[in-house]
């Protein structure tokens, strides 16, 4: 079972101030002994590196690069699914709601992906379990 991976577990891996911290490594590490194929998308990453780098620094940004990256398989956003997820976001009205999000929850319909690793309560409210809880 793949498991999408969301900028909140990505950057409460990395922070070990982030109060999610020690959860995030817990459900890690679970995943990783269970070998559960990890995914994500261009926009988490782009998403988790402006918010590293601008938070946290260069050297947490280069953890996140050499030791997370490499764990996960990252799905290109090409032009048709980011109109789509542009056109979710829109029509579903929701200021707190990212376009990231958005292209997450397309692209876990997509795969068949029914669970996230994320500590953001709108994976669950569009129908999708969250790991790690």
């Amino acid at each position: 079972m793949t498991v999408l991976v969301d900028t909140s577990a990505f950057y409460a891996l990395v922070d070990d101030r982030d109060p999610d911290h020690a959860n995030a490594q817990a459900g890690l590490q679970r995943l990783r002994a269970d070998d559960e194929p990890l995914l994500t998308h261009e926009y988490v990453v782009v998403e988790t590196i402006s918010l590293v780098q601008r938070r946290l620094g260069m050297g947490a940004l280069r953890r996140f690069v050499d030791d997370l990256l490499p764990i996960v398989d990252i799905e290109r956003v090409d032009p048709a699914l980011h109109a789509q997820a542009r056109e979710a976001m829109l029509a579903g009205g929701q200021r707190g709601i990212s376009l990231v999000d958005w292209t997450s929850f397309l692209v876990m319909r997509r795969r068949g992906i029914e669970t996230a690793f994320a500590f953001d309560d709108d994976f669950a409210a569009q129908g999708f379990r969250t790991l790690p809880k």
